[in-house]
């Protein structure tokens, strides 16, 4: 990663919001698999390390979160941590959105088809009285 990339990417950081935290717990499996799941979803994550009660410091915890993720530490400041992990191919495509056009289910298929009756009536009897009310 160059250093232009490396700017861009703290550029990106200083809004995130920290997804973790490291505490007096240090590291555990659960942490490593729920990082690895968000640096797949949002490519870019921030953490944070409570220096009081950490047992390492967080360079390290940067440098053991990013060995087992597979990711690049792009910045480590006082106790926040930035991780970057580019999407590969392998990983599983995003849900598509709904299309526009998908059938209704019947239930509001049929409220739908009613609504539709009402409005028709509703304009056949007002054209009624509007055709009553003019002078021949």
């Amino acid at each position: 990663m160059t250093s232009k990339e490396r700017a861009q990417l703290r550029a990106q950081a200083n809004a995130l919001e920290p997804l973790f935290q490291i505490g007096k717990g240090g590291m555990s499996e659960a942490l490593v698999q729920q990082t690895a799941d968000a640096l797949r979803k949002r490519e870019l994550i921030k953490l944070k390390v409570l220096l009081e009660s950490a047992p390492d410091s967080p360079r390290a915890f940067a440098d053991q979160l990013a060995a087992a993720t597979e990711s690049e530490v792009v910045q480590v400041i006082g106790g926040s941590i930035v991780l970057y992990k580019e999407k590969t191919e392998e990983d599983p495509p995003k849900k598509k959105p709904a299309a526009k056009g998908k059938p209704l289910s019947r239930v509001k298929a049929k409220r739908a088809a009613e609504a539709r009756r009402e409005a028709q009536a509703r304009s056949q009897k007002q054209s009624f009285y509007a055709r009553r009310r003019t002078p021949k």
